[in-house]
């Protein structure tokens, strides 16, 4: 897991190994993050049982986002780099 931007302030860390059972999605990897971290991480990243990460953020599994890969029941792989981030604009 690498999280950045905000995220990566919010849990005071960039990088994490979570290990997940063989055939896991990445909505139970979120599940797993949620009740670690908890209320903090559910009101800004991800509520179990939810569709999708929260309006702002952005999921990549090794640098592709995760809108291109159908969305978060994929099924996850060992060495999968998962990166969670806050989702930037500009003007």
């Amino acid at each position: 897991m690498e999280y950045l931007g905000h995220l990566r302030v919010m849990l005071n860390k960039r990088f994490e190994e979570v290990e997940v059972e063989e055939g896991a999605r990445l909505s139970e990897l979120l599940s797993m993050l949620a009740e670690k971290y908890g209320e903090s991480f559910m009101k800004e990243v991800y509520e179990p049982g939810g569709q999708d990460v929260k309006s702002g953020f952005v999921v990549t599994v090794n640098r592709v986002l995760l809108n291109q890969l159908g969305g978060i029941d994929i099924t996850l792989k060992q060495g999968d780099h998962i990166a969670i981030m806050a989702f930037m604009s500009g003007g």
